[in-house]
């Protein structure tokens, strides 16, 4: 990381020094909010069990986070513009780590889903205007490298959450799991009060109507999606009708208003919103796969939290190794043609964890999801390269917003999804079964994103030959 501290004399961004030390609170936070939610997936079988819920019904606990997150996330961007985006992250650091500890005093699914509500609020606050941030911090000519970075730490919360979570399980309850946040946080409050640039915010009128819409079209169809798993309740119609009218109430009113939450000009920029909706289903399909491997390695396997947290672990490990490296080839090289690369390795490893053997030893789990990883490691930066370069720094907020709404929303209906062919209303079959369907809807939605990226490669021939 020794080239992020490099200097040149026409460089934007903070100086060398100065940017070390706002990278390092950065990390932190980012490594923070990433941790708490994989330590999360690695012990929900054991949640359930205590609390006495259903599997389908433990995974709202991640679900809620990812939902409440993807609903506040261009409301949070929206909002730096007016107050400044330095205040924004300040206040998401202090909300999650007070809804840390509203977790761990939980004693009911109930309880907790509401914490871990304000505890996605706080992440989304964070998370939101992380990559903005980096782009204010580092110069332009490194924003590939820097975005690899970023995606380095959230590979180290993935791959440290089910290891530290496997061994606080073995240590103690599951409310230790969420305990860990304080110190943390305490620590991440002092870096960024002292080492964030700070912002001013610009006054602008802040649109609180297409924010209501927005959290309600979010809401609406993940809700929705996870209520088709009651059999003999119509309830999934109403929110699935909530959303889609709630969208395009918020699409006329963004169209029509001087200040919008999302302007939605930025779409005409191809190269932004095909990275957007490439984002999208790649981040559906890793979220379905990253729920059902728990599942699979201890209900099926019979591995235990912790081991079943060592054979995961490779996922993440491998993004750790990759991201970086894919951040410095998409600064040289196409970032789409980089990114699809990754996602076709990414179907390969996939598809290698659903054909997995029952009687499997632990060396053929290792190699399966360390091939998922080490794909969407070589997809990820690219692909996030891609979508902030796109647009002028003026525009980094929003694009920060959109890049992190796509991921949430990606991630949040990917559990829902998880949840609904779990439950068993698809196919009647064996647990074992349902895991396999849920992999394998896994596999699709990572061939929707090879399809889109791959097209982005024939347009820039196209442009090229036009030229």
């Amino acid at each position: 990381m020794k080239h992020l501290l490099s200097s040149k004399p026409d460089d934007d961004g903070l100086p060398p020094r100065a940017r070390a030390l706002a990278m390092a609170a950065l990390m932190l936070c980012s490594l923070m909010a990433v941790l708490d939610m994989n330590i999360v997936n690695v012990a929900l079988p054991t949640i359930s069990e205590t609390l006495d819920v259903s599997s389908s019904d433990a995974i709202w606990i991640v679900n809620v986070y990812q939902l409440t997150g993807a609903a506040a996330i261009l409301t949070f961007a929206a909002l730096s513009y007016r107050i400044g985006a330095w205040r924004i992250y300040i206040g998401g650091l202090i909300v999650f780590v007070a809804s840390s500890l509203g977790c761990a005093l939980s004693n009911s699914l109930t309880t907790l889903i509401v914490f871990r509500a304000f505890q996605g609020l706080g992440a989304a606050a964070m998370m939101s205007l992380g990559p903005a941030l980096y782009r204010s911090v580092f110069p332009s000519r490194l924003l590939g490298s820097a975005l690899g970075v970023s995606s380095m730490v959230v590979a180290t919360g993935v791959a440290a959450g089910p290891t530290l979570g496997g061994v606080l399980l073995a240590l103690g309850d599951w409310p230790l799991l969420f305990l860990i946040n304080l110190p943390m946080g305490a620590a991440a409050l002092v870096l960024t009060l002292r080492y964030l640039p700070r912002s001013e915010g610009n006054g602008a009128p802040f649109d609180v109507l297409g924010a209501v819409l927005s959290a309600l079209m979010l809401g609406g169809l993940v809700i929705g999606v996870d209520e088709l798993r009651r059999e003999g309740s119509m309830s999934w119609a109403v929110y699935l009708a909530v959303g889609f009218i709630a969208g395009a109430a918020f699409i006329r009113r963004q169209q029509r208003i001087d200040y919008p939450l999302l302007p939605l000009g930025i779409f005409r920029q191809a190269r932004f919103s095909m990275a957007a909706v490439t984002s999208f289903f790649a981040w559906v399909s890793q979220s379905m796969a990253f729920l059902s491997v728990p599942f699979l390695l201890q209900s099926e396997l019979g591995y235990t939290p912790l081991e079943s947290a060592l054979l995961f672990t490779p996922w993440p490990l491998a993004i750790m190794f990759t991201a970086p490296r894919a951040g410095r080839l998409a600064d040289k090289f196409s970032p789409p043609l980089v990114c699809t690369g990754g996602i076709i390795v990414f179907i390969a490893g996939v598809i290698a964890l659903a054909t997995l053997s029952s009687s499997a030893p632990m060396w053929d789990v290792v190699w399966r999801t360390a091939l998922c990883g080490f794909g969407f490691g070589l997809y990820q930066s690219p692909n996030n390269r891609e979508l902030m370069g796109s647009l002028p720094r003026a525009q980094s907020g929003t694009a920060a917003g959109v890049m992190a709404s796509v991921r949430t929303f990606g991630q949040s209906l990917g559990a829902a999804l998880v949840a609904l062919a779990l439950s068993g209303i698809i196919i009647e079959t064996s647990h074992a079964g349902l895991i396999t369907l849920a992999l394998n809807v896994a596999i699709v939605a990572a061939l929707i994103a090879l399809a889109l990226s791959a097209s982005r490669l024939t347009r820039a021939r196209a442009l090229a030959d036009n030229e």
